[in-house]
This record gives structure tokens, C-alpha cells and sequence, in this order.
């Protein structure tokens, strides 16, 4: 027999270990998915300070190639964990991440191509720091730090702001996966 203290005890333990395992599994699709786009972003920053010209062609095929990649993820990931990590819902989400987006830097701001630059990695931060109020620490750091270091580089950089948005957004975008795979 166990009384109400030690009954208490090992459900709180449970709860622990639920809350571990659940964690995991975000950190797990969620590195997936940093490095992805981050060698996504990394490579359409690269082209784009090479051929300026093409440079919203690039963005368009590199959002494609990370939503469609987003997808595989998952499709990829059901077999081994058994279960289905990509709803319909985050679809939606992607396209009303996109459409707020386009609405607020081209409709409304008309923003320069450095201004377009900065704002896309900042908007995306802002939803990964808001996912670690919910998901881990992990998230808040990223956001954070990549949104200080897209600033700097707005501000001081210069003429080298889109090889240095490749290292920042794009490398800590694959750091960042990295990390949360050993968290």
C-alpha cells in the first residue's frame, strides 16, 4: 500500500516525464525544421547577393521549397514516431504567415529590398519567441538572438548585409536545430 503522499509523489514524477517527453518531441521537429530553412535562407541569401536581380524569384522558390520541405518533415516522421505531426492547421498558418507578411511589407510599407531583408527575419523571430513562451527556452534564445544580431546588420553592416544575413539567419537557423537537438 501507498498513502496519499507517495501516491502524490510518483504522479507528480509522471507529469515530469510527460512534460520532458513532450518537449523532446517539439525539440525534435522543431530542429528539423531549423535546419531546413535555415539552409533554405542561407542559400537565398547567397544567390541574392550574387544575382540582385533574381532576388524575389529567389525568396518566392526558397518559401515554396521550406513549406513543401515543412511537409515532407512530417510525411517523413509519421512512420517512425507513429504519429502525425503535420496538421492542415499549420498550412493555414503558413499562408496566413505569408499574407500578413506581403500585406504589411509590400502593400502597406513598400518596403527596400534591405528593409524587405530585415523584416522577414524579424517577423519570423517574433513567432518563434512567442512558440518558446509555450514550447522552451530554446525558442525565446533564437528568436532573440537572431533578431539582435538582423538588426546590427541592418544598422552597421553596409553593403555585405545579405552575406551576413546568410551566417545570421540562415547559420543560426542551423544552429539553433542543432542545439535543440541536444537539448
Amino acid at each position: 500500500m501507498i498513502d496519499s503522499q507517495q501516491a502524490s509523489e510518483a504522479l507528480s514524477d509522471i507529469d515530469t516525464v510527460v512534460r520532458r517527453v513532450r518537449q523532446s518531441r517539439i525539440y525534435d521537429l522543431a530542429s528539423q525544421l531549423l535546419i531546413l530553412w535555415g539552409g533554405l535562407i542561407l542559400g537565398g541569401n547567397v544567390v541574392s547577393f550574387a544575382w540582385p536581380r533574381y532576388a524575389g524569384y529567389v525568396w518566392v522558390a526558397v518559401n515554396v521549397a521550406g513549406v513543401l520541405g515543412s511537409i515532407a518533415v512530417s510525411a517523413f516522421g509519421y512512420p517512425k514516431s507513429g504519429v502525425r505531426r503535420f496538421d492542415p492547421r499549420v498550412l493555414l498558418a503558413f499562408l496566413l504567415y505569408f499574407g500578413f507578411g506581403y500585406f504589411f511589407s509590400c502593400v502597406l510599407g513598400q518596403f527596400s529590398p534591405r528593409q524587405l531583408g530585415t523584416f522577414w527575419p524579424l517577423y519570423a523571430m517574433l513567432a518563434y519567441t512567442v512558440a518558446g513562451l509555450w514550447f522552451g527556452y530554446a525558442f525565446v534564445v533564437i528568436g532573440l538572438g537572431i533578431s539582435a544580431l538582423t538588426l546590427i546588420g541592418y544598422f552597421y553592416i553596409g553593403s555585405w548585409f545579405e552575406p551576413w544575413m546568410a551566417v545570421v539567419n540562415g547559420g543560426g537557423l542551423i544552429l539553433g536545430g542543432l542545439w535543440m537537438r541536444r537539448s
